[in-house]
């Protein structure tokens, strides 16, 4: 990977880190005004899939082949990536403080080194333990855990699993691409977890409900729409092709541990657009991901995390996808 290229995946990963951490500020209005998480999740999913669908039949070219090729990734992304994720987020977060919750979802990079570690039998390089030491500490001052309220064992299992599914949406974004571009797997991907949440929504299983009632953003009294407009494109269309974008030119390790930033993004948010406080230890702790993720890039031997991914089939089998007319052997439309 050449440091220019480097560079430019940090860049598209910091925009994607940015975009994702203000839905808190942009979903907060709609969870106080009678929404539930999965409902808010499922519309803004439709609109981040539905924005997107014009630069992914662009992208494509016709090439609709690709999806059928990438089916298990495009269902893995979704199931995963855009439903598992945050449903079992929600989930902990009904039990456990919120705090905590995210301190759990977020060791997903350290889960990645670990199991890197365990499946290669090598030891990751010195600098990398270092950094996922320094980002670890990082993201305990920014999300500062509480500890109002006994720790649920349920919500502590729904929080792990949490983290192993955001571990596994970068490891399946980081996968070979097979001719299938970012911005079509991150289309596919939202349009396919809209009906998985649809049906996760029809079975009971997460509380479903929504409201057409004007809800209050940053000090006015707006309709619902507004706020779900914005984080559907903001939060959701551009985050996700960006995060699979950066995966994609990154691999998964570096593009995990810069998506702590979106920790620290969303407080940011919170401070500049909700008024909420601000600390100086969280300010800290921002600074000590950033000083974790400079320590995990400057190693400069290969992941074995992204061999892993790439040794690690996701579904049966089959016949790799032609290139491309016209690319060399090899070349890659996405990552």
């Amino acid at each position: 990977m050449s440091h220019h290229s480097t560079t430019r995946g940090l860049l598209v990963a910091l925009v994607a880190a940015t975009s994702f951490g203000v839905s808190g500020a942009l979903v907060k209005p709609l969870l106080e005004g009678g929404w539930s998480p999965a409902a808010a999740v499922t519309v803004r999913a439709l609109v981040g899939g539905l924005v997107l669908t014009p630069f992914a039949l662009l992208a494509l070219r016709g090439r609709f082949g690709t999806l059928w090729t990438a089916r298990w990734r495009i269902l893995g992304m979704a199931v995963v990536g855009v439903v598992g994720t945050q449903v079992f987020y929600f989930a902990a977060v009904r039990r456990i403080p919120v705090g905590t919750a995210i301190l759990i979802e977020y060791m997903a990079p350290l889960l990645l080194v670990a199991v890197a570690w365990v499946v290669t039998r090598r030891r990751p390089a010195a600098v990398v333990l270092v950094g996922a030491a320094v980002a670890a500490g990082g993201l305990v001052l920014v999300v500062s855990p509480g500890g109002g309220g006994r720790l649920d064992p349920v919500g502590l299992a729904s929080a792990a699993v949490a983290m192993v599914c955001c571990a596994a949406y970068f490891v399946i974004a980081a996968r070979p691409a097979r001719g299938l571009p970012p911005v079509a797997l991150a289309c596919a991907g939202l349009l396919v977890g809209v009906v998985v949440l649809v049906l996760v929504g029809a079975t009971g299983l997460v509380p479903f409900t929504a409201s057409a009632a004007p809800v209050g953003l940053f000090g006015a009294t707006t309709p619902w729409w507004v706020p779900m407009l914005a984080v559907g494109v903001v939060a959701t269309a551009i985050s996700y092709a960006a995060s699979i974008t950066a995966t994609t030119m990154l691999g998964s390790r570096l593009a995990s541990f810069v998506g702590l930033l979106e920790v620290a993004a969303a407080a940011l948010w919170a401070w500049i657009l909700l008024g909420e406080s601000l600390t100086l230890l969280q300010g800290l702790g921002g600074a000590a991901i950033l000083a974790g993720i400079a320590f995990v890039r400057s190693d400069r031997e290969g992941s074995p995390e992204d061999a892993v991914a790439e040794a690690t089939p996701i579904a049966p089998a089959s016949a790799p996808a032609p290139a491309p007319t016209g690319a060399p052997p090899g070349a890659s439309v996405e990552r």
